[in-house]
């Protein structure tokens, strides 16, 4: 066994005890799920058709022997006879063989369903899909949880009947083929052991072309979704050309390493298919004799063949299954990538996010966040509290440092050390700078999930007038017809649609990414005051040309990383950027008229 795992290892597909074990453990929780009880009644079907299907294989050897001997006999009653049987034990085969074959897809499908489920559950928490994103450590997660799960349950289920079946018919047929003539079993036996080494030398490149094959088939499908989703921006901007030659090149490269897997694949044929036109003839040279001297009847070598041919299946799985075998081992291997991937721990230097429903602000605690391909500061020692009720803009020549603070408050960026408290992801939203309109009904798109139900249309429609968007729900045909946003709404309406969602939602806090690039500086204007009557403290990342009389503090970051703390309009700083720390709690500020900026 260690050598196969030393093989696969050399190959460059990490196969090892350990991910056998999580597989094994794998199927055990599917046992003991929600499903375990269904999936356990099927395996039970499949186990006791396969016993019937091999019972009714060898029985039919028998009626098959006796019917061709009745034929060299000349007994037409004994032909007759036989000929029933035969047609009933067909029969009796071909509904059992249904039956098998409807349980297998039902465990296969009932498995898929819930594994893909778990593996969706844990993609999404933690905001896995965005780190695995982020850093690249994972290519084509989406592939693997879609197509190698379904590989995975679909050729699992198939190879452990096959194991299944051939050792039944190991028992069921060696009886057989001993009784006939015991040279005849041991030739089997040993026949298939030769065959199998040999395969196993000539197919293992598969193992390493089959796992990278999977990827390269991702890569050119992920760059064809990517043309349909920017059709519009490509076309205007006239790309074709550079994405025919991406595209080309992806296609070079699937077509260059499958058209390895066929040379592999016509080397093993030469042999598996010469192996198996053998297993037609060995059984007729070895017992034709024994019928020649009369020691047999005719109808022995029909038997034996038949008998042959069952158990030589049996002893032959690896010959006859290498090629899905090697898939099925890369698919294996590409999953327990992904679930490493998933499990992974969050980098030791990293900001600390804490969440309390208490809290009624939005506090950083020497707080410094770092550019992570160079490691260059992006924000330095930042200490600040902003209280609910105080809005706050920040500025940066720097914008990849306005990036950094965005993420990091949102738990998204783990380059960087200090503490982060804010009350909560349900009481502080984070807009970006290009509004996320799934596709889906207008109520969904603003309600929060589980509030579909709990606001009424009239709020609804409200809110969307106070955003000059009835033209939105006049083009959505409603609050219940889906649509999909980014093709139906110019930029300007879906970043008003999302401030919609906002008011709706009512959070204590919202962040805001440049709002002022989709927006006229009277319209952000207007939203912000929307969002001060509600009682919505704002913070936003903003340009030069942000009005900054629409906030009660500015936040000022420099390349460096330093930072500055002053009134909009006002000379009085607080800050770092002498290189010494400090911890600022803005005061709270009057209350400014509504209607106007403050």
């Amino acid at each position: 066994m260690r050598t196969v795992w030393s093989i696969l290892n050399k190959l460059g597909v990490p196969i090892t005890p350990v991910i056998w074990q999580r597989f094994i453990q794998m199927m055990l929780d599917l046992g003991r799920s929600e499903v375990g009880g269904k999936a356990r009644l099927l395996f039970a079907l499949l186990i006791i058709f396969l016993c019937a299907i091999n019972g009714l294989n060898v029985l039919n050897s028998y009626v098959n022997r006796d019917f061709m001997t009745s034929i060299e006999h000349r007994n037409m009653d004994g032909f007759v006879f036989f000929a029933v049987m035969y047609l009933l034990v067909i029969g009796i085969a071909t509904v059992v063989t249904v039956l098998y074959r409807y349980a297998e897809e039902s465990l296969g499908l009932l498995w898929r369903k819930w594994l893909t489920r778990h593996a969706i559950d844990r993609y999404l928490d933690n905001r896995i899909y965005f780190r695995l994103h982020a850093t690249g450590e994972l290519t084509n997660p989406d592939q693997r949880i879609s197509e190698d799960i379904r590989a995975l349950t679909a050729t699992t289920i198939s190879f452990t009947l096959m194991f299944l079946n051939a050792t039944f018919t190991v028992v069921a047929f060696s009886g057989v083929l001993w009784s006939i003539s015991p040279l005849l079993f041991v030739v089997a036996v040993a026949y298939s052991i030769l065959g199998s080494l040999l395969a196993i030398y000539l197919g293992k490149p598969l193992v390493k072309l089959n796992y990278d094959q999977l990827d390269r088939e991702a890569n050119f499908r992920s760059r064809l979704v990517h043309v349909r989703e920017n059709a519009e921006s490509i076309a205007l901007l006239r790309r074709e050309g550079r994405l025919k030659a991406r595209l080309r090149d992806r296609l070079d490269d699937l077509t260059a390493n499958f058209q390895r897997i066929i040379l592999i694949n016509r080397n093993l044929g030469f042999f598996t298919t010469s192996y198996n036109y053998l297993i037609q003839i060995i059984p007729a040279l070895i017992v034709a004799p024994l019928f020649i001297k009369g020691h047999a009847d005719f109808g022995v070598i029909t038997q034996s063949a038949v008998a042959f041919t069952h158990l030589l299946g049996a002893f032959s799985l690896i010959i006859t299954q290498f090629q899905s075998i090697s898939a099925y081992t890369a698919v294996v291997a590409r999953l327990n990538a992904l679930r490493d991937a998933m499990i992974k721990e969050r980098p030791v230097r990293s900001p600390t996010v804490e969440f309390s429903e208490d809290c009624g602000s939005v506090a950083f605690e020497q707080l410094t966040l770092y550019e992570p391909r160079d490691g260059r500061i992006l924000v330095k020692d930042l200490s600040l509290s902003i209280p609910a009720g105080i809005s706050l803009l920040v500025r940066s020549t720097s914008e990849s440092a306005e990036k950094a603070l965005f993420r990091a408050t949102a738990d998204l960026w783990h380059q960087g050390e200090g503490r982060i408290l804010h009350p909560g992801h349900d009481a502080i939203f984070f807009l970006p700078e290009r509004p996320y309109l799934p596709p889906g009904t207008l109520r969904e798109v603003l309600l929060r999930t589980g509030q579909e139900n709990g606001i009424p249309d009239w709020k609804i429609r409200a809110s969307l007038k106070s955003l000059n968007l009835e033209h939105a729900l006049l083009k959505a045909g409603g609050l219940d017809t889906e649509q999909n946003w980014s093709d139906l709404l110019s930029l300007s309406e879906q970043q008003r649609l999302a401030f919609a969602r906002v008011l709706l939602a009512a959070p204590r806090f919202v962040f805001l990414d440049h709002p002022s690039r989709s927006l006229s500086e009277c319209a952000v204007g207007e939203l912000l005051n929307l969002l001060r009557y509600q009682d919505i403290t704002y913070l936003t990342l903003g340009d030069a040309a942000d009005d900054p009389r629409f906030y009660d503090r500015l936040l000022e970051i420099g390349e460096d990383g330093s930072w500055r703390l002053s009134p909009p309009g006002g000379s009085k700083t607080i800050g770092n950027d002498t290189g010494a720390a400090a911890n600022v709690t803005i005061p709270e500020a009057s209350p400014k008229p509504d209607g106007g900026p403050p």
